[in-house]
């Protein structure tokens, strides 16, 4: 029988306050990514999907949608830091964008988690608080997020599916 070892996230109990989690690789965005998340979430603003348009913006060109930018600065912590050892996000708070994002940018984020604790009504659970911040290939600091979890404990978590 051979040893199998499942990919997974860390545990309450391997998280540390104070550590940066380097996500990698990082993630360049296509005119495809934008287009297609623009439209699927239908949302029409023209600084996403209208080049000549944007070209008279102030920034010159189009932005790559800020709700992708988010959602892939979330997802890129997800196979190193929640990946089934998550059991809810309870929030998203203090998202801010201090510089765009244009195509054909690299996305890289890191993720530091502030605080964790027990959680007093949830046996084996605890409450993880994690500012995730996403840079371009320049070190531009193109998003930023401070991400509330539920987590499991080791422990709890095999009891929970042991069987």
């Amino acid at each position: 029988m051979k040893r199998v070892i499942e990919q997974r996230g860390l545990y309450f109990d391997e998280l540390e306050e104070g550590v940066v989690y380097a996500h990698r690789p990082g993630r360049t965005v296509t005119d495809a990514d934008n287009v297609l998340f623009t439209t699927m979430t239908m949302n029409t603003q023209a600084l996403h999907l209208d080049a000549a348009w944007s070209a008279g913006q102030p920034f010159g060109q189009r932005l790559v949608n800020s709700m992708f930018t988010l959602a892939t600065v979330v997802g890129q912590s997800v196979t190193q830091l929640t990946q089934g050892t998550i059991i809810a996000q309870l929030g998203l708070t203090d998202v801010a964008f201090p510089h765009p994002l244009y195509l054909g940018d690299t996305l890289y984020t890191e993720t530091t988690v502030t605080q964790k604790r027990l959680s007093a009504s949830r046996p084996g659970q605890g409450v993880v608080t994690m500012e995730h911040t996403g840079r371009n290939q320049d070190g531009d600091v193109v998003a930023l997020a401070t991400r509330t979890c539920l987590m499991w404990t080791e422990a709890a978590h095999r009891e929970a599916t042991a069987g």
